[in-house]
């Protein structure tokens, strides 16, 4: 039996090159500075430049790409850059989302359809291009990691909030994690797994946090009877991204205070 390997070499990042999509606020920024403090050069994508660039200012190995994930130009260019300046691409955090109406009677075809374009084409073209892109002769051990951001609500019901299109996104999401480790894992190493956030404090969130009435259903149907706080996705994030979940793919990691344990 090997020696167990120090915590801090099992989760380090050093070396390697991360891409995270929907990185100008949010989950998405602090995913960019966690992976940057782990060692990671982190490219931070997101239209909003001008948020990017002030993240960037906290950590030099955080690289701002201005990049609108429903334009698939914009998901070449970003591959092709961070290959082009590190020669590499390690991590993958598909981040990036948007939502439709809360009602689905409200909800046209187009909405819906631009819906999915952004929270699930995107991440399997963002994928795709990752897991095609050259092995580095110093590959990690645990090979490539692609972390597909989902969601609870691509678990259970997200009555009586609503939202037809962002739920079967996210369920979508987590269909798709699990087809492309199942295709991916014996080829090429490359890990697929799918994080599950609960509910947390972000700018999609606002209104309902904001809320007295909201805030209280969200206590009352949470085993932690809390919301989370962003630093509470870190060691889930570190885990995925890293040599500690070596031997993890077609999983869904779920942090959500035992919502869905209900």
């Amino acid at each position: 039996m090997s020696a167990p390997r120090a915590a801090s070499e099992l989760f380090s990042l050093e070396g390697r090159t991360a891409i995270v999509t929907g990185a100008s606020a949010g989950l998405g920024a602090r995913f960019a500075a966690v992976l940057a403090q782990a060692g990671a050069t982190v490219f931070a994508a997101a239209r909003r430049i001008d948020r990017l660039k002030e993240l960037a200012d906290s950590d030099a190995r955080i690289h701002p790409i201005a990049c609108d994930v429903s334009q698939e130009a914009d998901r070449t260019r970003l591959t092709e850059t961070a290959l082009t300046v590190t020669g590499r691409i390690d991590i993958l955090v598909n981040n990036a989302a948007t939502s439709g109406e809360t009602h689905a009677e409200d909800e046209s075809p187009q909405v819906f359809a631009d819906v999915l374009g952004v929270n699930l084409t995107a991440p399997f073209h963002l994928a795709r291009l990752t897991a095609e892109a050259p092995t580095p002769v110093d590959a990690p051990a645990g090979g490539r990691s692609i972390i597909n951001v989902s969601s609870i609500l691509g678990l259970v019901s997200a009555a009586p909030l609503g939202g037809a299109s962002y739920s079967a996104s996210k369920a979508g999401l987590i269909g798709l994690t699990r087809e492309l480790a199942g295709q991916w894992g014996g080829r090429s190493g490359t890990r697929v797994n799918a994080l599950a956030p609960g509910w947390f404090r972000t700018e999609m969130t606002a209104d309902l946090f904001g809320d007295e009435r909201s805030g209280r259903w969200v206590e009352r149907n949470t085993l932690l009877r809390r919301g989370g706080h962003g630093h509470e996705l870190d060691g889930a994030l570190l885990f995925l991204a890293s040599d500690a979940s070596s031997y993890c793919t077609g999983q869904v990691l779920t942090v959500d205070g035992g919502w869905t344990a209900r």
